[in-house]
């Protein structure tokens, strides 16, 4: 079978290059072009060491990627991929948006939370959500694909079993979420200069985060009702991964017994979920470099409180680990291919 050709714009931002590292591994795709504003010219290898004599391309422009790919991850700060989505559209490649310019529905919602506009509705209208465990028959054979971001995944996998069940309230839910450094982006910043986040943890946009209509309007769509949530994220001093321990009221009379059900008919047939032993906590050292979403569940009956704890690799299912997923699925190839790593024991 001839393999796929993947392209990827941004390649030298961390969720490109994680993208470039995973095809490396695909034995049905391989990495065609690459390009990079910052480092056009220059091969991946020299901004990534660890890339030396495996991937050497050298990253040229964004238009030698759609002509040379079949299809193209982009890699993007919003606001940059809805001109590059319609040219891969004119082209007739698949287009995989790793940035937000796809990921809302309501353009008002795009407006308010990102200051922008829908530049080609028609566009808008063909793009599909990529989260597979939820939407995956949506997202076969589409060419349009919005991958979700690194919290906009954890928390909806962490809720909604329960949400779809109507075994928790959708008002009072908390999502507490901790992220690896990475998440921020590869451009240094104050906040991820070594001093200032070495010995520290802090909460960061604590009211108004990007990400909060995204969540919401996910876990609206599983319940099939207005979900509401309170997200508050937080700079953990590591690379990678997300935690995000999420809070909601119980229905009166659930039971313990009801919570795992619902979990266990939703995601024992889901490859990359693992549901853990009742009493074990989900940590992201154990999702690290894979494409894994670990899940605890936890019942305070003192409280009526449930608690799901989701951990995931931000720069993995967070990011382009999910990304090929969605190409995987896109394609009509083994949804697992170019996925199957197991994570570090220690």
């Amino acid at each position: 079978m001839k393999k796929i050709k993947a392209g990827v714009v941004g390649a030298t931002g961390y969720a490109g290059a994680e993208i470039c590292r995973l095809l490396f591994g695909h034995p049905q795709a391989e990495l065609s072009a690459v390009s990079s504003v910052s480092f056009e010219g220059m091969a991946l290898s020299q901004v990534y060491p660890a890339y030396y004599q495996v991937q050497d391309m050298v990253c040229g422009t964004q238009d030698e990627v759609v002509e040379k790919s079949d299809v193209v991850f982009a890699a993007l700060p919003h606001g940059l991929s809805q001109e590059l989505a319609a040219q891969c559209h004119q082209a007739g490649k698949v287009f995989i948006d790793m940035g937000a310019d796809f990921r809302l529905a309501d353009e008002a919602a795009y407006q308010e939370w990102y200051g922008g506009t829908y530049t080609d509705k028609a566009l808008h209208e063909e793009a599909v959500y990529g989260l597979p465990e939820f939407f995956r028959e949506e997202i076969k054979g589409k060419r349009l694909i919005a991958n979700p971001g690194c919290y906009t995944t954890a928390v909806p996998l962490a809720l909604a079993p329960a949400l779809e069940k109507g075994l928790i309230e959708d008002r009072g839910i908390v999502c507490d979420c901790k992220s690896g450094v990475t998440g921020a982006g590869r451009k240094p910043t104050q906040g991820n200069h070594y001093p200032e986040l070495n010995e520290s943890f802090t909460a960061y946009k604590v009211v108004g985060h990007r990400h909060t209509p995204e969540i919401e309007q996910t876990l609206s769509r599983l319940a099939k009702e207005d979900v509401r949530v309170t997200f508050v994220p937080h700079l953990l001093p590591i690379n990678r991964g997300i935690l995000a321990t999420c809070y909601a009221r119980l229905k009166p009379g659930v039971t313990q017994s009801q919570i795992w059900e619902a979990y266990h008919e939703r995601y024992d047939r889901e490859f990359f979920l693992r549901l853990l032993p009742q009493g074990q906590v989900a940590n992201v050292k154990n999702v690290r470099y894979t494409n894994y979403c670990d899940i605890s569940l936890f019942m305070d009956a003192r409280t009526s409180t449930f608690i799901s704890i989701s951990a995931i690799d931000n720069m993995g299912k967070g990011a382009a680990g999910q990304a090929i997923q969605n190409m995987n699925l896109s394609f009509g190839l083994e949804e697992t291919a170019g996925l199957l790593l197991l994570p570090p024991a220690f």
